[in-house]
Parts: structure tokens; C-alpha cells; sequence
């Protein structure tokens, strides 16, 4: 990650340890969880989820996720 110089951690989810950990209605049978985008505190609450309609829209997501990471963290 630190080639694409983000200002934050871009995690993946290969375990499916997160969708676990965040998706009620997820399970471990499951062969792959739903692309979600959420934002963190520092320890790791929620503070911020995009519902999946919000996520397929590429030309505005990135634009609003980055527009309430500098909102709430001030970078």
C-alpha cells in the first residue's frame, strides 16, 4: 500500500475475519462477504458504513468517502 501512498489503511478481508466481525448476516459458508466500505475509529469502531447501492457508483464513492475521512479526521 505504501507504493499507492494513501493517507490511511486499506484493508482486505481475505480470512473473512472483518465481514465476520462486522456483517450480522454474514456467514463462514459463505463463499465470499459483499463488498462494503466502512470507516474506523483508531480502535476499530464503526463509524461510518455505505450501503452496497452507494458502493457501485465508482465515479462518486471514492469522492465521498475521502470527503467524510476529512470531515472526521481532518486531513
Amino acid at each position: 500500500m505504501d507504493s499507492q501512498e494513501f493517507q490511511y489503511e486499506v484493508w482486505t478481508d481475505t480470512n473473512k475475519s472483518l465481514a465476520l466481525y462486522y456483517d450480522e448476516t454474514f456467514t463462514e459458508s459463505q463463499a465470499f462477504p459483499n463488498r462494503v466500505t466502512v470507516l474506523l475509529s483508531a480502535s476499530g469502531d464503526l463509524l461510518l458504513e455505505y450501503p452496497t447501492d452507494k458502493t457501485s457508483d465508482i465515479g462518486a464513492h471514492p469522492g465521498q468517502v475521502l470527503e467524510d475521512c476529512q470531515k472526521l479526521f481532518g486531513e
